[in-house]
């Protein structure tokens, strides 16, 4: 039983490939840039499905991500191939009736594992930890956190506990149909992370509020200006407003989620250069 984990770039699927191959399983890694993985990892861009096919072969599980293009043609290349069971990373706000427009991407994805007739999981974590590592560049080099809004709350998800969450769900019983909410164990302001990010590397790290313009234009470098729009409405609402979170982490593993200070630790490097 061979198990390809796509977007091997990413801190989930790298996170979840040594997890799998940790627990004795036969894993391939596949990325749209195999060069630029940090894992050994054969071609396979899901908004390309014609590559597909070399990295399918013999595959029995799937782990993919929400790609916005080409998801169909690659969720169909996978069942003709012999896919079993997908497991979908896809995002906490995902619903039949989401309007935003990050929920809707993963509705979609959603929609297009669930229409193809073979057993699915869904996973879907809400803010990633990893989402702050672009503070990492200014922590570094000024010793401050640049965002715009420091009292919105999140309830940040390690990247490990997704991953383990995907692995129950690809090598265990019982995990198919499900939809598994992850959040981290507790909220935590911006400006608390940047006291955690402190805390961590050993030196004090300070929050400026950043210009709501520039904020965008730094979104926009990455994403689409739709999208972008998404996430600063997303951070005003949760401004003052503590996330709300879910054991599920606990539930399905059998250990407690990671907090944001246990994450901070975990990549104190990424902010100390």
């Amino acid at each position: 039983m061979t198990i390809l984990i796509t977007g091997a770039r990413g801190h989930v699927a790298r996170s979840l490939v040594h997890q799998l191959l940790a627990a004795g399983q036969e894993v391939r890694a596949a990325s749209r840039n195999p060069a630029a993985s940090a894992l050994p990892a054969v071609l396979c861009d899901l908004a390309d499905p014609d590559s597909a096919a070399p990295a399918l072969a013999g595959v029995t599980k799937l782990f993919m991500y929400a790609e916005p293009r080409g998801v169909d043609g690659f969720v169909e290349r996978a069942v003709a191939a012999g896919v079993e069971h997908i497991v979908l990373l896809s995002a906490l706000l995902a619903s039949a009736d989401a309007e935003d427009a990050i929920a809707r991407l993963h509705r979609d994805a959603e929609s297009a594992v669930a229409g193809s007739g073979v057993a699915w999981t869904f996973v879907r974590p809400g803010g990633f930890a990893t989402n702050t590592l672009p503070w990492a560049a200014t922590v570094r080099a000024e010793g401050v956190v640049r965002d715009p809004f420091p009292d919105a709350h999140s309830a940040p998800v390690h990247e490990a506990d997704i991953a383990a969450v995907a692995a129950r769900a690809l090598i265990e019983p019982g995990h198919k149909g499900a939809v598994y909410e992850l959040t981290g164990p507790e909220s935590v302001t911006r400006r608390r992370q940047a006291e955690l990010i402190g805390e961590a590397i050993g030196r004090p790290v300070g929050f400026v509020v950043q210009d709501l313009a520039e904020h965008r234009a730094e979104l926009s470098r990455w994403t689409s200006p739709e999208v972008a729009d998404s996430v600063i409405r997303h951070s005003r609402d949760a401004v003052g407003r503590p996330a709300p979170t879910t054991d599920t982490i606990e539930k399905v593993t059998g250990e407690p989620a990671r907090a944001y200070g246990r994450w901070v630790r975990d990549h104190a490097a990424d902010f100390t250069g």
